[in-house]
């Protein structure tokens, strides 16, 4: 049999017939190729009707049969990636009529459905192109991930109604009450994708919040029903919210941070190494094994890459398997192709039954068009909600197109900051800021901004609301007793409060201890040491002014080591602040929990440092050589670290602000420092009694009475005795200053 090839056309239907034809008319010159009586390829398909269109499934098997190897059997198979790349040729070659038959007339073929027959091995081997094969695949691993686990989850049917959020603003001599949110209506159902778009200060993210529950209600106005409920706390196990910024530790790695995640949140009912496997789960779902064992980091700690830590956050969520899941811009800062990859991993989450909602700031055109709802905010006001798909439709309805071929999104936030350039101006808009000129720019004649924003949220009112507040008032497709379920969940902790303390504690040695043994650190304890050992080097006590000397010695030691660990901890809840509010409105952990955690797990470390200060300046400056007084002086020390890192604690927990707290803790020390009893002895009696509120001046006689116990009645003016009331004294500060620090945790505002 011979086959003339037709002449070269032009077009992109003629390029694809000739490639069609050289691919059929290899398998024809194939001596492995099998014909049937009239001479055609087994395998060819046939023509769907008559009228010569090929339809995607034929132009799949008519490939299959162009193969060698899949007609005689003896070739082998075509790379998978050459067959993707073939499936999109005989994609585009069957998106029409015209284009489908210049096809077949370039083949010179006629097929027919009389007599035509498919091995039964090409039936197995012919699996249909489904959207599996769509999965988008991991750039930086090159591999293809799965898709993400349908775990069976409460479906959340999430209807908010005329929605409203005020502020108040203080000012010097009055208030003045700003509306962030005006009368925003919408829903979104499981399986959906919700877009929040709209330009920088549209409330975005107060919407978002508040759809999570984020912010109180007693500042809200309007309706948010989730399966035709209202809000509660119980609701929180279900709900994943992942914020803008990145919360996480630098110095963890994605295993271990996804790991503690899931220990602390999953059920009790799983045991330890059903928790760990779902965290290495979820590390296989997003794609992070190649990074699973490096460190998160941060701004002074190089760690993943930026959509590697955006993952992470995310891993944190979909952790729990939640039914609503919100997003706060999470391309926010990524590529164009690592952006894209993330709205379509939020397409895998929501194809399991999940309700996702996120804002997006500027998404390229591919990324808009993978959003099934959109909701477009200006000023505060609802510009449109409805299909993605429906928007340039709905504009141009209202006279609002694009002059020229652009971005939608661009184009959408074009029309919600009141920027009309390469847009049409409606007629109406035009004959209504024509009176008086009020809202028509002077320099370009077009509408002003605040004009363009009337008439859109008029044009959405009167088109658009009315219709989909009426679908607001349909029922959820959920009998009784699933929409009771959500109301009937209790407030269930992932771990007893024993089990949360020891994986925080283990969570926060892991994170500091990179903090506290870094070379900067440990170099300026040491060489403070061996400049304290060179200058009070083998002091000698036996004459009055060597121990004058030596007693200067040790009030050094009481002020360093009271100076050292309040700098150290005032940093502790001002810097954890954001990670502590994150965590506590996902219900974690409990507060009590965290805190005694959190001032416990420094202990290890704080003792390792003063033991090696201690070590280098004991026996170089000519101290008692003996065990019990080395001993009580290093305890003497802890004593002073432990009471001095409560008072920090503190001054971060009450101020939780840096600067604030700096300088209240520089001059709490320096008052402590000088009423210690070495500089003053006579202090006037009005001020006498902030000596013992110094933990500088307790420490310092302890000191005194360890080393001189048999020596002297009183050095200083201090009375050698037991040391009983000094004890009590910084033990009740170790106490009470860490009982201030709580209490004011307690009283921090967080989202409920």
């Amino acid at each position: 049999m011979s086959m003339e090839k037709p002449p070269l056309a032009t077009g992109l239907a003629r390029t694809r017939s000739e490639q069609l034809y050289e691919s059929v008319a290899a398998a024809i010159k194939s001596p492995h190729g099998s014909m049937d009586a009239n001479g055609i390829p087994a395998t060819a398909p046939a023509a769907v009707g008559g009228g010569g269109t090929l339809s995607r499934k034929s132009s799949r098997r008519l490939m299959m049969g162009a193969s060698p190897g899949r007609s005689g059997g003896a070739g082998t198979h075509i790379r998978k990636s050459r067959s993707a790349q073939l499936k999109l040729e005989l994609e585009e070659v069957s998106s029409g009529a015209a284009l489908s038959r210049a096809s077949s007339a370039s083949l010179g073929l006629s097929f027919s459905f009389t007599g035509f027959a498919m091995p039964p091995e090409e039936i197995s081997d012919s699996k249909p192109f489904s959207d599996d094969e769509m999965i988008p695949e991991d750039i930086e691993a090159g591999k293809k991930r799965p898709k993400f686990q349908a775990e069976p989850t409460l479906p959340i049917f999430l209807k908010f109604k005329e929605v409203t959020y005020k502020v108040v603003i203080k000012k010097m001599t009055s208030s003045v009450e700003k509306e962030i949110l005006t009368g925003i209506t919408g829903s979104v159902n499981p399986g959906e994708v919700l877009a929040l778009m709209g330009p920088s200060g549209s409330g975005k993210t107060t919407l978002l919040s508040l759809l999570a529950g984020r912010i109180s209600q007693s500042t809200t106005g309007g309706s948010v029903t989730y399966n035709d409920k209202p809000y509660s706390k119980f609701l929180k196990s279900r709900i994943g919210f992942v914020t803008q910024d990145d919360v996480l530790f630098p110095h963890l790695t994605v295993k271990e941070t996804l790991t503690y995640a899931a220990r602390l949140r999953l059920s009790k009912t799983l045991t330890r190494e059903q928790k760990e496997q779902r965290a290495l789960d979820v590390i296989q779902e997003l794609g992070l094994e190649r990074c699973q064992d490096t460190m998160i980091g941060g701004a002074f700690v190089r760690g993943v890459s930026g959509g590697e830590r955006k993952r992470v956050s995310i891993g944190n969520e979909i952790i729990i398997n939640p039914s609503l899941l919100l997003l706060d811009e999470p391309t926010s800062g990524l590529d164009s192709t690592t952006a894209l990859r993330t709205i379509q991993m939020l397409h895998d989450i929501s194809d399991a039954g999940k309700t996702v909602i996120t804002t997006i700031h500027q998404p390229s055109s591919r990324l808009f068009h993978r959003f099934d709802k959109l909701i477009l905010l200006g000023r505060g006001s609802l510009l449109y909600f409805g299909k993605s798909s429906e928007a340039l439709d709905y504009f141009s309805s209202i006279g609002c197109s694009p002059l020229i071929a652009m971005n939608p999104a661009e184009f959408l936030l074009d029309l919600a900051n009141g920027n009309i350039n390469d847009i049409s101006v409606p007629s109406e808009l035009d004959d209504r800021v024509q009176v008086g000129n009020s809202g028509r720019e002077t320099q370009t004649g077009k509408p002003s901004p605040a004009a363009v924003h009337e008439y859109l949220v008029e044009a959405y009112e009167t088109r658009v609301a009315e219709q989909e507040k009426k679908k607001l008032m349909d029922p959820v497709p959920l009998d009784e007793e699933a929409k009771a379920k959500s109301l009937r969940l209790k407030r269930e902790w992932g771990a007893g409060w024993w089990e949360q303390y020891c994986i925080l504690f283990c969570r926060g040695l892991k994170e500091r201890r990179h903090e506290y043994f870094s070379w900067l650190r440990v170099t300026q304890v040491l060489s403070t040491a061996v400049i304290l050992g060179l200058l009070w080097w083998q002091s000698d006590i036996r004459t009055p002014r060597g121990l004058q000397d030596q007693a200067g010695l040790l009030f050094f030691i009481a002020v360093f080591w009271g100076f050292f660990p309040v700098f150290t901890a005032i940093f502790a809840f001002p810097q954890e602040r954001a990670m502590l509010n994150k965590e506590r409105a996902a219900d974690m952990y409990k507060l009590s929990a965290y805190f005694l955690a959190r001032t416990t797990s420094d202990l290890p470390l704080d003792f390792i440092l003063p033991s090696l200060f201690l070590l280098v300046v004991y026996f170089m400056t000519g101290l008692r050589v003996s065990p019990y007084p080395f001993f009580l002086s290093m305890l003497t020390v802890f004593l002073c670290i432990i009471a001095a890192q409560g008072l920090g604690l503190a001054i971060g927990a009450v101020l939780m602000d840096l600067k604030k707290a700096t300088t209240l803790a520089s001059v709490t020390v320096m008052t402590f420092m000088l009423a210690g009893g070495f500089f003053v002895k006579k202090v006037p009696v009005f001020i006498s009694w902030i000596r013992y509120l110094s933990f500088n001046y307790h420490t310092y006689k302890l000191l005194l009475k360890v080393q001189y116990q048999d020596l002297a009645e009183s050095i200083n003016g201090m009375r050698i005795d037991s040391g009983l009331t000094e004890v009590v004294a910084l033990i009740v500060m170790v106490f009470g200053y860490r009982l201030l620090a709580y209490l004011s945790l307690r009283q921090m505002k967080i989202a409920t």
